[in-house]
């Protein structure tokens, strides 16, 4: 027997299993409509596991998505330059879930 929830009650899921703080409000609005159009565009059930989304995606800044992958932004000449750069590279190695200017969702690897 399978439930649908919401985007509240996703976030809510967070909450009740300690994990309030893994991601920000904005954060878990991406990663539900990501969730949702996983399931719609390949026909795969998901099963909502707090735990392991918690340990298979990060909510991280920009900077620090650099410091942490060596991602050489010496020649950006801009915040927004280096935001095209770290996103190049993590479409490049990963999946991007959203981001806004400050932050970005994306597949641990």
């Amino acid at each position: 027997m399978k439930k649908e929830i919401n985007v509240y009650q996703f976030r809510d899921e967070f909450r009740a299993h300690g994990r309030g703080e893994q991601f920000s409000y904005e954060a878990l609005g991406w990663l539900f409509a990501w969730f949702e159009d996983y399931a719609e565009s390949t026909g795969v059930e998901v099963d909502l596991d707090v735990v392991a989304i918690c340990c298979d995606f990060s909510e991280d800044s920009f900077e620090d998505v650099a410091e942490n992958y060596s991602i050489d932004l010496s020649e950006c000449e801009d915040d927004d330059e280096k935001r095209e750069a770290v996103l190049e590279f993590l479409n490049d190695h990963s999946i991007v879930v959203g981001h806004d200017d400050d932050s970005v969702v994306y597949q641990i690897f």
